[in-house]
């Protein structure tokens, strides 16, 4: 087994995936509020992702003691870089978090409630019974207590493996028809902060944080059966986990579903999330 074994099995979610109907189904500005809205919660958990690989292939704690294996951990080195300290179209320093919460400022999707919820999540005593108790739609309820179960589990392989195949991997296709669908429908609002987070996403994905993370789930790997059987069963959930997020998202905006509130445009979010001291059980 290989990466492009892999690939293949996965083809079938994979291409459902980039022809789904959400990306068509963007026509307004509200649309995409309710977009953002949604997809918000991705963005946001994806980081957790990446930083308990970053845990698992690199020495954290101190005293520091070199890692088994350099080149692992250089590649999520790298990875989390550009994730966390990306720079935006001012030149500033920031996450492709909070890149993404400022571009939904600037469109008029309400932050404050989306903010709250991941704030719960990160300050609680039970991440798991904290999802369960939110007030947001079921699918995105188990999008997010999928990712936070394979981290629980903790194989560095399973966790690279929808990091991989689940997010990197597929976002420059997935970002692309997303992309091309609001730019040709949206014709209200400013949308350039969300163009620029696609467009990074984009071109990080594709030429460098892509490779380098199948390069990284093939050093994980190696010539282990079992765990390539693993990668290949994960990687398949992974993606019908975010095709019922699509259906979520998709649902509310064929239903008109729309949120009423709309918050301010002052950055409050930043200060809140980065003072908090998250200390999970799961």
């Amino acid at each position: 087994m290989n990466i492009d074994y892999i690939q293949d099995k996965i083809n079938g979610q994979r291409e459902k995936l980039l022809k789904h109907k959400l990306y068509s189904n963007i026509e307004t500005i509200k649309d995409l509020r309710v977009f953002t809205e949604n997809h918000v919660y991705a963005v946001w958990d994806f980081m957790s992702l990446l930083k308990a690989l970053q845990i698992k292939l690199t020495c954290t704690k101190t005293p520091w003691v070199p890692n088994s294996n350099s080149q692992t951990a250089y590649l999520i080195n790298e990875i989390v870089l550009a994730e966390e300290t990306d720079i935006n179209q001012a030149g500033k320093r920031k996450s492709h978090y909070e890149l993404y919460l400022d571009a939904m400022i600037d469109i008029g999707a309400e932050i404050e409630f989306p903010t709250k919820t991941i704030n719960k999540i990160a300050s609680s005593q039970n991440i798991f019974m904290s999802i369960d108790k939110l007030e947001i739609h079921e699918n995105i309820k188990e999008f997010l207590k999928f990712t936070f179960s394979v981290i629980k589990e903790g194989k560095p392989h399973k966790i690279a493996a929808i990091f991989t195949f689940g997010r990197e991997n597929l976002i420059p296709n997935m970002f692309n028809e997303i992309l091309r669908e609001f730019e040709k429908n949206v014709t209200e609002g400013d949308i350039s902060k969300l163009i620029y987070y696609f467009e990074r996403h984009i071109e990080l994905d594709e030429d460098e944080h892509g490779p380098m993370a199948l390069e990284m789930v093939s050093m994980l790997a190696e010539n282990d059966h079992e765990k390539w059987k693993e990668i290949e069963e994960i990687s398949i959930e992974a993606l019908e986990k975010r095709i019922l997020l699509w259906d979520a998202i998709n649902e509310q905006i064929e239903n008109k579903t729309w949120t009423n509130l709309r918050s301010s445009n002052e950055e409050t979010y930043s200060h809140e999330y980065k003072n908090l001291k998250p200390d999970f059980k799961f």
